[in-house]
């Protein structure tokens, strides 16, 4: 973005309209962006202009509109933000882009690798518009700890890191309903929680390089909520993968919404190293460390105050559109890269093969 153009936003007000009122949306998007000085959030579009007027008011948000383009094509708009499945994010990202629009986008980024890289080319095309794609928040208080414990080398040489994302819930009955995240359709290859997952520990440990992964589909049939018809299930809701990290660490991560009375920990991550464990316990929100040189007890780290991170998603993306600062969570070439971890797992599955990272397109 140009030093002119960040002075002229910032002596401006913003005016952002929303396309698709999700529950992130209203829960975050909206309040907070109202919060911020100068920002006014003009517009909503959402399926039907009912449910965009419903949508809004809480907020005082008059203009509802059932039909995107109404928001795309308006002039007066300065930026967009999308909340929509991804079935929609390549489409609204390349006509935000046409109409000169500022791009906040929910994750994930796109339905599979080749749409991701599509965008992020497309970005850099457009370097005057800023875009960011709404980070993973699970791990935001322990992030820069954790950082600091890896980039000390406190934990040495990492053998084996560990990621679980457990629904702790038996499986649905044969039959039940499709869900955006179960469908193929809307959601692409993105499985569950997967990307949620595996973008924190991006932050703290990088890329994996290769990844092999065995999946099951245990509900095998839903329904479809629209039609009422038997729809067969293309996302698994259990999966188990290996991945070899670029930091020489081996990784093994089991994400399912099938397996219920589950005997430890749901959710979080182990770091296994030569000199010492780091353990996330998400259940608990306890960040643990145990030293070889301690006897390897585990005892909980402190978060001190000004390394505990928290959700300013919104005012990162004003920020920068305003020139002060640029986005660091998530931009769209890290939204590339988890893409293609997510596509890889899929690939692996599918084929029965261990797939290597990058993807060759």
């Amino acid at each position: 973005m140009s030093a002119v153009r960040g002075v002229a936003q910032a002596a401006s007000k913003l005016r952002i309209g929303i396309i698709g009122a999700g529950g992130n949306t209203k829960l975050h998007h909206i309040p907070k962006l109202q919060a911020i000085p100068g920002v006014e959030v003009v517009a909503i579009a959402n399926r039907t202009a009912e449910s965009a007027a419903k949508a809004g008011e809480p907020f005082g948000i008059t203009k509802a509109t059932g039909n995107w383009r109404d928001i795309i094509d308006d002039t007066a708009i300065d930026a967009v933000v999308i909340g929509t499945w991804p079935y929609l994010h390549r489409t609204l990202v390349l006509e935000a882009f046409r109409a000169g629009k500022h791009v906040l986008t929910e994750a994930r980024l796109a339905m599979n690798a080749a749409e991701a890289r599509e965008l992020y080319q497309e970005s850099l095309r457009h370097p005057h518009l800023v875009t960011q794609v709404v980070p993973s928040p699970i791990t935001f208080r322990y992030d820069a700890t954790i950082q600091d414990i890896i980039r000390q080398g406190t934990l040495g040489d990492l053998i084996y890191v560990e990621v679980k994302g457990l629904s702790g819930t038996f499986a649905d009955p044969e039959g039940s309903k499709l869900t955006w995240r179960t469908d193929m359709r809307y959601s692409g290859l993105n499985i569950g929680v997967m990307g949620i997952f595996y973008e924190p520990l991006q932050r703290w440990l990088g890329e994996a390089l290769s990844v092999s992964a065995k999946a099951k589909f245990v509900v095998k049939v839903r329904t479809d909520g629209e039609t009422g018809e038997p729809v067969a299930v293309r996302i698994p809701d259990h999966i188990d993968i290996l991945a070899d990290l670029a930091i020489g660490a081996q990784a093994h991560f089991v994400f399912s919404s099938v397996i219920g009375a589950v005997p430890g920990q749901l959710k979080g991550y182990t770091l296994y190293g030569k000199e010492g464990t780091l353990h996330l316990d998400l259940d608990a929100g306890k960040l643990l460390l145990g030293l070889k040189s301690e006897g390897g007890h585990l005892k909980e780290v402190s978060i001190e105050s000004e390394k505990s991170g928290a959700w300013r998603v919104e005012e990162e993306f004003v920020g920068a559109i305003r020139g002060t600062e640029k986005i660091q969570r998530t931009t769209f070439e890290q939204g590339v890269r988890y893409m293609e971890f997510t596509e890889a797992v899929t690939r692996s599955f599918q084929s029965g093969c261990t797939v290597r990272l990058p993807l060759v397109s």
